[in-house]
């Protein structure tokens, strides 16, 4: 389990140069189901807006602590924008558990990525003279950011926006860092002799440098198809194949706003990320039932905590796996975390349609259940 900080009050949107920021910050699991109950100190720092920066939040200012995180400890802060803030200028607010320049980042290539709780950091407080407190708008968004290693000498980042709402699909959930991680290690790790064959064989649906077509379930934020993209477009410059990023309309807007934010990671075609509709109890929608060939993999996190979804999500994976000729079925790469042991029915349910899973690894945090990465495959019974 991971836990995240987060703003339980959020700051506003924007604030006279004499006044303090307000906001009320809280430390908890990924839905705030949850909250750490352990002792962590908490840093805020500044980040100047510069929208000529190619680096994500240029301009962190010193970290300075500003509590001692103690569950339930629901205290409101204040604290007074940088020296030199004037009028017509925006800061976003840093609050993280590292005491260091960078802090605000999390870095994907860690096992221990879970380690800490993660920083968070605000949207833009505009400094205006114009604001008082009728106008004080709080903010509906955070933003967090990733370290991706694309080449030897080269990282990316990705920008993450969630809702401060508790709209499950327009936030970050445990299993998509934690699978991104682990993607984030094997497009680096080298091939060894004793790997496990079904790792090999996601390494070559994922990353090989021929045609891909990949599909994500669930995409919520979009953080996992985003990262598996950034490291795609980093070892191949095909044309062909696809990344289909699919979820509910509902979650639509964010997601295509996520990868719009990101485009500048995706130099080539076939890895850059597209948003579509899938609902899982409807006939998968026309691009993706004429994907020639069907798909490579089919990628998938956190999809396992609506139990009753289940029989829809495995008439889903049905379709795909449909769509392949025989002996070419999809690799399922799917990131778990155990909310509930009636979640693991979905196991034998999938079964019912020729797919067994196997656990290959895991990634760790500060909680009890670890994420859980499972690769499942189909054993066709000749009759597709």
């Amino acid at each position: 389990m991971f836990f995240y900080v987060f703003f339980r009050r959020p700051p506003p949107t924007l604030v006279s140069p004499a006044s303090a920021v307000t906001f009320t910050p809280q430390v908890a699991n990924d839905l705030r189901t949850e909250e750490f109950t352990g002792e962590e100190e908490i840093y805020y720092s500044w980040s100047l807006v510069s929208p000529n920066s190619s680096e994500p939040y240029p301009a962190i200012t010193p970290p300075h602590k500003l509590t001692t995180w103690r569950s339930n400890n629901f205290k409101e802060f204040s604290v007074s924008l940088p020296p030199r803030a004037r009028d017509g200028q925006s800061y976003r607010l840093v609050l993280t558990t590292r005491q260091h320049g960078r802090s605000h980042i999390l870095n994907l290539a860690s096992r221990e990525i879970g380690e800490k709780p993660f920083p968070v950091v605000s949207m833009p407080i505009l400094v205006s003279s114009r604001a008082h407190w009728g106008n004080l708008e709080k903010q509906q968004h955070i933003e967090r950011v990733y370290r991706i290693p694309l080449q030897s000498d080269k990282d990316g980042f990705l920008t993450i926006r969630e809702q401060t709402s508790f709209d499950l699909d327009k936030k970050v959930w445990d299993s998509g860092v934690g699978l991104s991680s682990w993607l984030v290690e094997l497009a680096s790790a080298p091939l060894k002799a004793e790997e496990s064959s079904k790792i090999t064989q996601a390494r070559g649906a994922l990353f090989s440098s021929e045609p891909r077509r990949i599909i994500e379930l669930g995409a919520g934020t979009g953080i996992l198809s985003l990262t598996l993209g950034a490291l795609r477009c980093a070892r191949t410059t095909q044309k062909e194949g696809c990344i289909l990023t699919t979820d509910l309309g509902s979650a639509l807007p964010l997601l295509q706003h996520n990868i719009a934010t990101n485009a500048i990671l995706f130099t080539s075609p076939s890895s850059h990320p597209r948003p579509l509709e899938l609902d899982w109890d409807e006939t998968p929608p026309e691009e993706v039932r004429s994907a020639v060939g069907g798909f490579d993999a089919v990628i998938m996190a956190d999809v396992t905590y609506n139990t009753a979804s289940f029989p829809a999500l495995v008439r889903t994976l049905d379709a795909l796996i449909r769509l392949s000729p025989l002996g070419r079925s999809p690799t399922i790469i799917m990131g778990y975390k155990e909310r509930d042991l009636e979640e693991r029915t979905l196991w034998d349910m999938a079964k019912t349609v020729g797919v067994t899973f196997e656990r290959v690894g895991e990634r760790t945090g500060a909680g009890r259940e670890p994420v859980e990465i499972w690769i499942g495959t189909c054993i066709s019974d000749g009759t597709k």
